[in-house]
């Protein structure tokens, strides 16, 4: 099977792609072909298996570019999976650029397909490729039901929001016209996120339980009462792969649905992290209010019914516990550092 992933950079670009090259196989088929592609150079595993040594290949270009979307589409990949995006406060600041990246970008990915590659001679097979499109419950509006069920209506109040919303829609288009097998996988909030803090007005949810594990100081903008609903980076990468081994039967026609999660209170974090790492942790959180950010943070969908997407085998942590753990053995080594 050939596989290929954009936004193969990013956070989850770079565990989606680890996992892949350590398991060598997806959906019951071996992977023979493993093609990253990002703005920036995507990392290789440093231990890849055998059978794909000489067979995985990185690419730096933007898929934006509809010729370039053509070339990665010419080998005919089996399996695509669609995560290159820019974020939502880079979306929102920069309005050409997110409608660029996140929509004319999907969207020449989207014709590259249904062209088959450049390839769709007369009398040739049909080219329809799996297709995992990393979407967002940035596509819902306010105001909510107490928890969002799949079928709420889309009505986003973002830019970034909107773009993942119109994304949905041409992926489920195209999946009804038969050019491609596709399913949309709106994740939750990913917490926590390793490396450094990013502009995302979010990014406090992975900053209090990150910066204090590793001895720094973190600042909390928002009050305790705060809710969200969080999945680590190891389950967002899990989403991807069982959705790629997911029967278009099994999906029925809406085949965009949101990924179970924890849902908890920033204090219910907090109580987490002194559980985990005890106290001298949880006296590193600096509280900081920004009017700004909460505001932003209010706007956003808090709790989400994802009972059909328990019913079809996506599964999350069990707790906020558990995704610091997570988070310590996945990126920290499996220990914290004195």
């Amino acid at each position: 099977m050939h596989v290929l992933v954009t936004g193969a950079a990013g956070m989850v670009g770079r565990k989606l792609t680890e996992r892949l090259a350590r398991e060598g196989r997806i959906a019951g088929r071996s992977i023979s072909r493993l093609t990253l592609t990002d703005v920036v150079p995507p990392s290789l595993s440093p231990a890849l298996p055998p059978e794909l040594a000489g067979r995985v290949e990185a690419r730096t270009e933007d898929f934006a570019d509809p010729a370039i979307a053509a070339a990665l589409i010419a080998p005919r990949p089996d399996l695509i999976f669609h995560h290159a995006a820019i974020i939502s406060g880079e979306a929102e600041r920069d309005f050409d650029k997110g409608y660029r990246v996140n929509l004319d970008g999907t969207r020449a990915l989207l014709e590259a397909i249904r062209h088959g590659g450049g390839s769709a001679r007369k009398g040739d097979r049909a080219y329809v490729p799996k297709l995992v499109f990393t979407t967002s419950s940035g596509v819902f509006g306010a105001p909510y039901p107490a928890a969002i069920p799949d079928e709420f209506h889309v009505a986003p109040l973002t830019s970034y929001g909107t773009q993942k919303a119109i994304g949905e829609l041409l992926l489920a288009d195209y999946a009804r016209r038969g050019f491609l097998d596709g399913v949309g996988i709106r994740f939750p909030s990913i917490v926590v996120r390793p490396g450094k803090p990013n502009a995302s007005a979010g990014g406090f949810f992975s900053g209090i339980i990150r910066e204090p594990l590793q001895g720094m100081e973190a600042l909390l903008p928002v009050a305790d009462d705060t809710l969200f609903t969080h999945a680590s980076p190891r389950s967002a990468v899990g989403f991807l792969i069982h959705a790629a081994g997911l029967a278009r039967e099994e999906l029925g026609p809406r085949i965009n649905l949101s990924m179970p999660g924890v849902c908890v209170t920033v204090g219910e974090q907090i109580e987490a992290l002194r559980r985990v790492a005890g106290d001298r942790a949880v006296k590193l959180i600096r509280r900081a209010p920004d009017k700004t950010v909460t505001d932003i943070v209010a706007g956003w969908p808090t709790r989400f019914d994802t009972a059909r997407a328990t019913a079809l085998g996506f599964q999350a942590e069990r707790d906020f516990d558990e995704i610091i753990r997570v988070h310590i053995e996945d990126d920290l080594g499996g220990r914290l550092p004195n």
